[in-house]
């Protein structure tokens, strides 16, 4: 399981910031792409929103990896 952190000065991150965080795209762009073609799972749900905020706690899963979210 990978781990992001949240910035202490925020109180969440974004979906697509994320996905780039923990390495599992290259860009921006790369991560609009998986998200809009339903590849990605927040808390097991299918998430088609880039901007989507992202708490502690949450659990994202892409392309068979696992990325939980810290504060």
């Amino acid at each position: 399981m990978i781990t992001v952190d949240i910035r202490e000065d925020e109180e969440f991150i974004k979906l697509g910031q994320a996905l780039k965080k923990a390495g599992l795209v290259g860009s921006g762009v790369d991560a609009k792409m998986v998200i809009l073609d339903g590849l990605v799972t927040v808390n097991g749900e299918v998430e088609m929103q880039r901007g989507k905020k992202l708490y502690d706690g949450d659990v994202v899963s892409f392309d068979g990896e696992t990325v939980e979210i810290k504060k």
